[in-house]
């Protein structure tokens, strides 16, 4: 292996400074209420609004969206939802026998009240709103709580705002920010308190959801986009580097890297994105994104590249690959996977259905992305009847005498016939 091109370490807030400056947030949030997200909202977001989105706000959005935005936004919905569904349809409860007297099973219950939370960012990006409420929705989710923040003209975006609503938010609010994340923790006067929380956010949002875990369940904790495109001499250098720019721009610590075991592809991709990067503006966070944390790997084998592929446990893995589908089976830690130099991962962020809430920073060696399943939960029951109580207390009742546990002992043997 050998780096061509390797990343730098970015100045950053350190992590100490972002975790006190939350852990305060959430403590005057708990204490003060909407007070307090008013009072972070005005120093954060220059926003005085009041936080809940009413019926006239979301009814001027309908009317000022041109009609083809909102067809957009609807196939959007359409299609997230139908792969919720598909995956729904692989979640199935069971009942069945284990022995005679002993009947065990599981249901699948949909977590009542999800928050989730939708990044403003530099962008109004239509999706995201589909891709973290609509699994919730066909999840069975009772209420949904959706908080972005009000950064476009006093509010939220309105093609932000419609995407919501089509997708079956039932409160909406304009907070954003470690607040928001607070505010459907603990509740407010004006914020209902949820069970789960989900979807992407800044570091200031990954790390409120972290210290609010165990009060409430969350999705993951996902950071700056990340992209790996694993390429061989066959590939296109102008196709790469349009997908690593396209997540090169989502943010300044964005990651992109290319593996590939042709030298020549390598040199060739540098050479593109050097002169892609001279046409985009110079406000597109690429620039920074790719100087800083942008990498191009070469290696010896399609082996050696997927064994990189691999220990990186990448958000996005990109095939750029002769045989692409061959591989697939070799490859176990990304977060979502696309198969041939044509699947982009821009149908994923946009519309293809889905989800673009995945693992980052190596997440990916212990978890998926957001699904409907993340709104789910498997619930398990036992009915012990007959020759099944007699068979199951007998061994309670041998193994409470060894542990030692006089409790649990007398609750077994008093159903011994």
């Amino acid at each position: 292996m050998e780096y061509l091109k390797k990343e730098s370490i970015l100045g950053n807030k350190s992590h100490n400074d972002v975790e006190n400056t939350v852990k305060t947030i959430i403590e005057n949030v708990k204490k003060k209420g909407d007070s307090a997200v008013q009072e972070y909202e005005r120093k954060f977001g220059n926003s005085d609004r009041h936080v809940r989105v009413g019926d006239k706000e979301i009814e001027d959005c309908h009317n000022i969206l041109p009609k083809d935005t909102k067809l957009l936004i609807d196939r959007i919905v359409d299609r997230v939802s139908e792969f919720a569904k598909a995956q729904m349809e692989c979640i199935s409860p069971f009942e069945k026998d284990f022995g005679e007297g002993i009947r065990m099973g599981h249901r699948v219950v949909p977590i009542e009240n999800v928050g989730a939370y939708i990044p403003g960012g530099r962008f109004p990006l239509l999706s995201s709103g589909p891709m973290v409420v609509a699994p919730a929705k066909v999840a069975g989710a009772k209420r949904i709580i959706a908080c972005s923040p009000a950064n476009y003209q006093g509010g939220i975006h309105p093609a932000v705002l419609y995407g919501l609503v089509r997708s079956g938010a039932t409160d909406i609010f304009a907070i954003g920010g470690a607040q928001a994340i607070a505010a459907m923790a603990y509740g407010t006067e004006s914020v209902p308190e949820v069970d789960i929380i989900s979807g992407p956010g800044n570091m200031f949002v990954a790390e409120a959801k972290r210290q609010v875990f165990g009060k409430v369940g969350i999705d993951l904790i996902a950071g700056p986009s990340e992209v790996m495109v694993l390429a061989d001499e066959y590939a296109s250098p102008n196709k790469i580097a349009a997908d690593l720019l396209a997540q090169a721009e989502h943010d300044p610590y964005a990651r992109a890297i290319l593996v590939t075991t042709s030298r020549e592809i390598a040199t060739s991709t540098l050479k593109e994105i050097e002169n892609i990067l001279l046409t985009f503006s110079a406000a597109s966070p690429a620039h920074e994104s790719w100087e800083s944390r942008g990498e191009i790997i070469y290696v010896e084998s399609l082996q050696e590249g997927l064994s990189i592929c691999n220990d990186y446990a990448i958000e996005h893995l990109h095939l750029h690959v002769r045989n692409s589908k061959e591989l697939t089976s070799k490859l176990y830690n990304y977060g979502s996977l696309f198969i041939g130099e044509d699947s982009s991962v821009v149908f994923s962020d946009k519309v293809s259905g889905t989800n673009h809430t995945l693992p980052t920073q190596k997440a990916a060696r212990y978890t998926g992305g957001l699904w409907v399943g993340s709104y789910l939960k498997i619930l398990t029951h036992q009915e012990i009847t007959g020759p099944g109580v007699q068979y199951l207390a007998s061994h309670a009742e041998q193994q409470s005498d060894i542990e030692g546990l006089e409790g649990h002992k007398l609750s077994a043997t008093v159903r011994m016939g």
